[in-house]
Parts: C-alpha cells; sequence; structure tokens
C-alpha cells in the first residue's frame, strides 16, 4: 500500500508526535532524553525548524514547530530519530525498530488553538500520573513559559507573546490559563488533521482535498483478498 502523501505547509504551526515501536519506551533514563534534547537544540537551526512546545514521555513524544519556506521538517526528524536510534543501539545493545512508523503531524491554527495544543503537551506527565505539577517534570517546554526557566530549544510563540507585553504578566496570565479547563477539549482536537477555529478546518480541508479526520493508531489493515 502506498504512503499517505504528508502534508507539510510552509508558515505553518505543526503538531508532531513520534511513538516507540509497539508503544514500547524510547527512553528508559534521564540521560536518553537528554541526549534527544540535544539533538533537537543541536539541528533545528539547521533545518530552519523553530520549536514552540515540546514534552519527552518515556514512550513517546510531542513537538509544536513552526515552519517556513525554508524549513526541511521530514529531513530534521529523520536525523534526530536516526540519531537517537543509533545512540540507543549503542547504549543499550538494541536491535530492531524502535520508532513505530513515519511521525505522525497535524496542522494547527496560530491562535488560541496554538497555545491549547502547547497545554494539552505539557499536561501529558500529569494526565500519565507521573508528576501532580507540571513544573515538576523536567522534559517540556511548561517550565519555560510558566517560570521563565531558559530553555535553548524553544522559539517563543506568537500566541504566547500575545499575553501581554511584560514577560511577568505573560507567565502569570500562561500559567493561569494552563490551569483553566477552558470551553476547548485540547485532547479532542489533537487527535485530528486540522486543529483550528471552523473556517480554518473547511479552509484546509477544501484546500488539501482531504476530510478532518483524526489519527489512526497502528499499521492500515490490509485489504481482503
Amino acid at each position: 500500500m502506498p504512503r499517505i502523501k504528508r502534508l507539510i505547509p510552509a508558515e505553518s504551526a505543526l503538531h508532531i508526535m513520534c511513538r516507540g515501536n509497539n508503544r514500547q519506551d524510547i527512553f528508559s533514563r534521564e540521560e536518553d532524553k537528554l541526549n534527544y534534547c540535544t539533538l533537537l537544540h543541536e539541528l533545528k537551526e539547521e533545518n530552519k525548524i523553530a520549536i514552540f512546545h515540546y514534552c519527552l514521555m518515556d514512550n513517546h513524544l510531542h513537538l509544536i514547530v513552526w515552519l517556513s519556506s525554508q524549513s526541511r521538517i521530514s529531513r530534521f526528524m529523520k536525523q534526530v530519530n536516526l540519531s537517537y536510534f543509533n545512540y540507543f543501539k549503542k547504549t543499550y545493545g538494541y536491535s530492531g525498530h524502535l520508532w513505530q512508523g513515519r511521525f505522525k503531524s497535524n496542522i494547527i491554527d496560530t491562535d488560541i488553538y496554538l497555545l491549547h495544543c502547547g497545554k494539552y503537551i505539557e499536561l501529558n506527565p500529569v494526565r500519565a500520573g507521573v508528576v501532580q505539577m507540571p513544573e515538576e517534570y523536567r522534559f517540556s517546554s511548561y517550565s519555560h513559559y510558566a517560570k521563565g526557566s531558559y530553555d535553548a530549544i524553544i522559539t517563543d510563540t506568537p500566541a504566547y507573546l500575545a499575553l501581554s507585553n511584560s514577560e511577568e504578566e505573560r507567565r502569570k496570565h500562561y500559567l493561569e490559563f494552563v490551569i483553566d479547563s477552558g470551553v476547548i477539549n485540547s485532547e479532542r482536537l489533537i487527535k485530528h488533521l486540522f486543529i483550528g477555529s471552523e473556517s480554518f478546518r473547511i479552509k484546509l480541508q477544501e484546500y488539501y482535498g482531504m476530510r478532518n479526520e483524526g489519527f489512526k493508531r497502528g499499521r492500515p489493515r490490509k485489504e481482503e483478498k
């Protein structure tokens, strides 16, 4: 079965998810996550990628990136994930597939929906019961936005910068935003191909000729003979 063509628009935000093969752990220690973070930092500039949000969990990871017309997102993800696989293989004597196929991606509107997707990603460790508060988790972008902790991986999102002209006020508003459940179901949104207002979704559905369907887990079914 041929691969479905990936949608990679210029001047857009993209949510990316990578998962371990058969949902196995891809990070066993903090050192593994530090290695992956280093790769993100080292390779983002040469591929013209801006990273808005991220969260590394034990068996999967999320990124929200900004793409310009010069961005090379497929090359970037291939470099990062292949380099990490080589590190993982050498460290643990691993053989076989580490990643579950290609990375999954969906397109995000750049207003409040961008903040909601970032919030969803950064609350992953809380939903999973790893920590009680998002600032307790080291490997996400939350502390950068809510606490002002420097993170070399992150480029501030336009939606975050629009919260206030004051850095202190922006952090306060972001903290309140994450705590507030709000009216938008972030978990439901993140599962769709196009994330945004109704007009944004309709526009992209018409432009790409594709329905706004959610991710399908696992491999495609084989056709009956």
